[in-house]
């Protein structure tokens, strides 16, 4: 009962513990670190409360020693007052070897009573023992749990950093993905093509715009020509001059 008290305690406190850190668990290395000092609590409990144990049993195998004790020294004084009483009856002493024959009645039911007590004792003192010795082999388990829980810290402690650092560089990677500058410099290039296009759309305007001055002046060559020849009409001039001159 003893055992499974006290462990059942300590085992219903660090699981409440334990779920209680887990459901509000933000930053793993401080959960951790508090469930090794909440286990190291529990162990420290767990010692006071076996010491504890141990101190009674202690006390119980010394009163079971002190009633083994307590009925020897009876059984010998019985037998001194017996062998005290057969001397006086041999001596012919009757009366006083009746009355030490009646100390050695009294000394044998002490005797008898210590014996009961110890006999009585002897039952408890097995079973604390048994006890005791499941409580110890349950402490030193707990003390290498909490070796393996300070040692798993250390390796989940790792692992979270490790994890932590991937999403970083997933979401690294995602921002890049969202913002991606190959899809901005297409833009900015697609800018400079309607640049280009609007550019060369101007010079082609420019050089059609150049094209019909050169036929304007083209058409006042031929006004002038036209001119020229009806001033040599009216000056009396005949065709053939105007065809040589043309020529």
């Amino acid at each position: 009962m003893a055992k499974q008290s006290i462990f059942g305690r300590i085992s219903t406190l660090l699981k409440a513990n334990i779920n209680s850190m887990l459901d509000s668990a933000e930053d793993p290395q401080k959960m951790l670190d508090q469930l090794v000092r909440d286990f190291s609590n529990n162990i420290a409990d767990a010692e006071s409360a076996i010491a504890e144990t141990i101190g009674n049993l202690r006390l119980l195998e010394r009163d079971h020693a002190e009633d083994v004790q307590a009925a020897t020294e009876w059984g010998n004084k019985a037998l001194a007052a017996s062998r005290k009483a057969d001397e006086l009856r041999r001596a012919g002493n009757t009366a006083d070897a009746d009355k030490f024959d009646n100390l050695a009645k009294i000394a044998l039911q002490r005797q008898i009573s210590e014996e009961n007590e110890a006999r009585a004792t002897a039952p408890q003192i097995a079973t604390q023992t048994q006890v005791v010795d499941q409580l110890k082999d349950g402490l030193n388990g707990m003390k290498q749990k909490l070796e393996q829980l300070k040692s798993k810290r250390s390796e989940l402690l790792a692992r979270a950093k490790t994890a932590e650092a991937q999403n970083k560089v997933v979401d690294a990677v995602k921002s890049i993905d969202v913002m991606d500058p190959t899809s901005e410099l297409g833009r900015f290039e697609d800018k400079i093509r309607r640049q280009e296009a609007l550019a060369a759309g101007k010079q082609e305007l420019a050089a059609s715009s150049l094209d019909a001055q050169f036929n304007q002046l083209e058409d006042i060559g031929e006004l002038t020509e036209v001119e020229a020849r009806l001033a040599a009409l009216k000056g009396g001039q005949a065709p053939a001059a105007i065809e040589s001159a043309q020529s």
